[in-house]
């Protein structure tokens, strides 16, 4: 199979997984033969890509970092959660956010239990949900991240704990921020930006007042958005007094924020993702952290179109370990015409780079 943008879908192509709807139904079958009106709803459903059947593909692997049923469970938990704690006024009754951390560590502890199986990188997380609904999918993937670069850091069993608590909610604060702000197609006035800024310390203030919540989850959500130099929110704290779960969990929230479908912009492939991390590496972000995202996360997965220095096209088949940025690809065209496919080592074909990808 091949992972395909929703834009440059065309009609007759054959789905290679089910597409969700945002509380995990199955909406679209695998199988299923694309019409124009059915990759009309997609992209009205803020899907990205999407996986195909191709008979030169059938071959290659797509392995998501958790099941896909076990990460449509976990966030129709976090949806559950989240909407009980704000239908109940949480700003008033601390006792709700507490009700529901127990479940919310379960979460962490199976995503931590699937990743600890895991000997490749992070394949690309694409959108798979039709949902109208940005924070539980972000809260989810940020979780995954994290507890990625936690598990590559060798942290201890409780602190891995609580920065997965610590991901999966520090975007707590944006159930308070109105919709029509948060997903505003337009520019920001300087006020609205203002309100969504906001949603670090309604977050802080939130989890802070919990009786079963760490005081360090609270601060996660508290210095996401602060930057090494200084230029981050709220208050614009430096590279010394932020908390390190924090620096972790802002490298995650950046790289999962810029590869994923937001009303105002369309996503970032993953290397593209990674290219921001590295412009900011060093001032902004950590940069030992960068690098060690970098080995995390596949800058090319599997399945994904590229385009060659030599007029070569191809779909990449698998990652190497020691060059993640130069996968095996399987060449299907050739100067603008279709060839019998064979895969191609990029780590031992140094003098072919990869010049885009879709």
């Amino acid at each position: 199979m091949k992972i395909v943008s929703v834009k440059n879908l065309k009609e007759g192509m054959e789905l290679a997984k089910p597409i969700y709807d945002k509380y995990g139904r199955i909406l679209l079958q695998k199988h299923m033969k694309l019409s124009p009106a059915i990759i009309s709803r997609l992209n009205d459903g803020g899907i990205t890509y999407v996986y195909i059947r191709d008979k030169d593909t059938e071959d290659i692997a797509i392995i998501p970092p958790i099941p896909e049923e076990q990460r449509l469970e976990a966030i129709q938990k976090i949806r559950e959660s989240f909407d009980t704690m704000k239908k109940n006024d949480f700003m008033k009754n601390s006792y709700l956010i507490d009700s529901h951390a127990n479940e919310l560590g379960d979460i962490v502890n199976e995503i931590t239990n699937e990743l600890s199986k895991k000997k490749e990188v992070i394949h690309y997380l694409s959108d798979i949900l039709v949902t109208d609904d940005y924070v539980y999918n972000h809260s989810i993937n940020v979780s995954i991240y994290t507890l990625a670069l936690a598990k590559e850091l060798k942290m201890k069993a409780k602190e891995t704990e609580l920065i997965g608590l610590g991901a999966i909610l520090h975007d707590l604060g944006k159930l308070l921020v109105p919709k029509d702000i948060l997903n505003k197609k337009g520019s920001l006035t300087d006020e609205e930006f203002g309100i969504i800024k906001s949603h670090t310390e309604l977050g802080f203030d939130l989890l802070r007042k919990s009786h079963h919540i760490p005081l360090l989850v609270a601060h996660c959500a508290y210095q996401h958005h602060e930057r090494l130099d200084g230029s981050g929110y709220p208050r614009g704290i430096t590279e010394k007094e932020i908390h390190p779960f924090a620096k972790i969990i802002g490298v995650s929230d950046v790289f999962d924020a810029v590869t994923s479908n937001r009303v105002y912009r369309d996503a970032m492939l993953p290397h593209e993702g990674l290219e921001i991390l590295y412009a900011g590496a060093g001032k902004k972000f950590d940069k030992k952290l960068v690098e060690l995202f970098k080995r995390t996360v596949a800058l090319y997965p599997n399945g994904l179109t590229i385009y060659l220095n030599d007029q070569r096209v191809g779909v990449v088949v698998r990652q190497n370990p020691s060059a993640y940025e130069r996968p095996v690809v399987r060449i299907l065209r050739e100067n603008d015409r279709n060839v019998q496919p064979y895969d191609l080592d990029l780590s031992e074909t140094l003098e072919v780079m990869i010049i885009d990808s879709d």
